[in-house]
Order: structure tokens, then C-alpha cells, then sequence
């Protein structure tokens, strides 16, 4: 076994964890990002298409992530040359009033003033919504591709289907055991998604994995195209309802975030015909008119806290170790800003902006 020496580690290569490896590269630092699984696996959160972004959020407390989250999209647009995100728009409709707020959203009392919104959206009588004129479409393999090639432009390492024996800290930072090195660095980051519990066993009275499914649809429908359609989501309590427009030929997409509890070390299972169906007739009730022939149904897996926040900074007993995690359904949005996040918190700047979502909140 070789001995390597470099300044981070991440295990995970993820959204989050391809993040972080990108903006630590770019800062000038030596990284190594691991992987267990080969590059375009379905057996975690960040696989298809698309993803929605969004500044509406339930609790202002959000807002300035959220801002970041945009500003550094837009810096991988312009470092990438490609277009990441497609604002399309976003009503978000909840039972009464919906309890989302943000810079520029607007109150959308009944159905009636959705339907001028969104002509393509029906909501349920006696919802009201949010209009949020900035949220939109996220090109989620894009925007993963568009990290990676980042990092590796400016230097990173990137080893996917590479097994990951286990990791001690030492006096001076971590050692890594791999397959093939014995890696030495002065940070190890851990951005597990569903392994959350396993590979941090602190984490793991926090978190549930549930099984989620997607639905998509055939590309070129008016109805599901804006200005007719944007992004949306409809809070029910057997499920949240969302869905993401045909914004760039991707088709509409369509999902529940609730689902079984799952075991992350067993394959996600694909839907089945009677899951289908009940995608199927969501997408007719909210979408009148779109035609519900299946493209793709696709699997993922959320990893849950109970108050929907993630979990991210050092690690009390071992500063050493900065863990990303637990982005209960919504954290793809938050990729390259996670990134840079975490290649400060590596740098030793405070970020105490973000104190709602950190290992010390948790009490870890």
C-alpha cells in the first residue's frame, strides 16, 4: 500500500462532495475526492435530469444561502460556458396560504390567481399559493459534470469506484485507508448522502433514507412549458406534490417527497406499475391536459431530519472531519454553495451565517 499525502480528502462525490472538491481546488488547495460508485450511478441523490431551485423557503432564516446558492451557480455558468439554470418561475401552494416566504415572492390567494400564473396549473380549491418569480430549473448532470471538470481543471483528484477502508485522526490531521493508498491529509470532508449513518455513526439518530420516485413525461407539450407552466410544488399531507416544467426539452417531471424507509446498501427499486398509475393521475389532476405517457420513472433516495435541515461543519470530538449531510430532499440547490462553504470552514473562516444547519446546532 502506497502512502499519499495531500491537504483534504472527500469522500462522496455527490452533488455536495464534487462541490467541495471543486472549490477547494479552485482556492489552490490539494484534494482528493473518493467515490465508491462509478461515475453516473443511480444509487444515490444526485442522479437525472433536473432538480428545482427556488428562493422561496418556509423560514427566512434561509434567504441568504439561498442568495449564495444562486451567485455561485451563476460563477459556474460563467466558468463553464454552459447555461445551468433556466428561471422559468415557481408557485408553491399549500392548504389556506402557503407558508413560504422570500426576496420578491407574492401572495396568490385562491386557484383562480394561480391559473394567471400558470394557465397549465390547477391547484385545489381552498389553497392558496406563492409566486416566486426567480425560482426555475436546475440541469442537475449538467451542473454535476460542470463541477467535476472544475475540479479536475484545477488539479483535483478524482477516484470513482475506489473502496474506502476506514479513517483515523492523528496528531496532525487524518489517514484515509483505500483499496490501493493509505491517504494522509490535514482535513478528511464526508459528504455520504444516504450513508449518512454508517460511515458517521454520530449522524445516525438524525437521519431516515426513504425510497423517492419521479416521473417524467414526453418533451414538446405546451401545457408543460413556460410562461404556460413554471416550477411548483402542492403540500398535501399524505405528501408534498412537486414538479419541475419542460423548461429545456427535459419533459415534466413529476414526484412525492414521502416514501418507504430504504436501506441505502440494497438497490433502489424501480416503481412499480401501480406507483406509476399514481404518478400518472397527480400529474392529470395539477397538469389538466398534459399527456401522462411514461418517458422515465426513476428512483432516488432522501436523506431525512426531522426538521428538514441539514448538517454541516466539523465534528466536535474530531475537528479533523467536516461533514456534509442529511439534505432532506431540497439540498441539490445548494450544491456549489455547500462547496464553497465547506473550503471555508477548511480555511478556518467562520461561518456563522449558517448556524441553523451546524454540527454544533445538533448539539455533534
Amino acid at each position: 500500500m502506497s502512502v499519499v499525502e495531500t491537504d483534504v480528502v472527500v469522500l462522496g462525490l455527490g452533488v455536495h462532495g464534487s462541490a467541495a472538491v471543486a472549490s477547494l481546488a479552485r482556492r489552490g488547495h490539494r484534494v482528493i475526492g473518493v467515490e465508491r460508485f462509478a461515475t453516473g450511478h443511480v444509487r444515490g441523490s444526485s442522479h437525472g435530469r433536473t432538480r428545482m431551485i427556488r428562493r422561496a423557503y418556509p423560514n427566512p432564516v434561509w434567504n441568504g444561502f439561498v442568495a449564495e446558492a444562486y451567485e455561485a451557480w451563476a460563477a459556474l455558468e460563467r466558468e463553464s460556458g454552459r447555461t445551468l439554470i433556466h428561471r422559468t418561475g415557481g408557485v408553491y401552494a399549500h392548504e389556506g396560504a402557503s407558508q413560504l416566504q422570500g426576496p420578491d415572492c407574492v401572495a396568490l390567494p385562491d386557484a383562480a390567481a394561480v391559473a394567471e400564473v400558470f394557465p397549465g396549473l390547477r391547484i385545489p380549491e381552498g389553497y392558496g399559493a406563492v409566486y416566486d418569480p426567480n425560482a426555475g430549473v436546475l440541469e442537475a448532470e449538467d451542473a454535476l459534470d460542470a463541477l467535476r471538470t472544475s475540479a479536475v481543471r484545477n488539479g483535483a483528484d478524482l477516484r470513482f469506484g475506489a473502496r474506502v477502508d476506514g479513517w483515523d485522526t492523528t496528531s496532525s490531521g487524518v489517514v484515509v485507508r483505500t483499496g490501493d493508498d493509505e491517504i494522509r491529509a490535514e482535513r478528511l470532508v464526508v459528504a455520504p448522502g444516504s450513508w449518512a449513518a454508517r460511515m458517521l455513526p454520530a449522524l445516525a439518530p438524525l437521519v431516515e433514507v426513504w425510497r423517492i420516485l419521479t416521473l417524467t413525461v414526453a418533451a414538446g407539450q405546451p401545457v408543460a412549458m413556460p410562461p404556460r407552466l413554471g416550477a411548483f410544488s402542492i403540500d398535501r399531507p399524505e405528501g408534498l406534490v412537486f414538479g419541475i416544467p419542460d423548461a429545456a426539452g427535459n419533459g415534466l417531471k413529476i414526484g412525492v417527497d414521502a416514501g418507504p424507509v430504504w436501506d441505502p446498501e440494497e438497490p433502489v427499486a424501480p416503481a412499480t406499475p401501480a406507483e406509476i398509475d399514481a404518478l400518472r393521475a397527480l400529474m392529470s389532476d395539477f397538469v389538466p391536459g398534459i399527456d401522462t405517457s411514461v418517458v422515465e420513472a426513476a428512483a432516488c433516495l432522501y436523506t431525512m431530519t426531522e426538521d428538514k435541515r441539514f448538517v454541516l461543519g466539523p465534528l466536535a470530538d474530531g475537528p479533523e472531519v467536516i461533514a456534509v449531510s442529511a439534505c432532506s430532499g431540497h439540498g441539490f440547490k445548494f450544491g456549489a454553495a455547500v462547496g464553497d462553504a465547506v473550503a471555508d470552514l477548511h480555511e478556518g473562516r467562520s461561518r456563522d451565517d449558517l448556524s441553523f444547519i451546524s454540527t454544533a446546532r445538533r448539539g455533534l
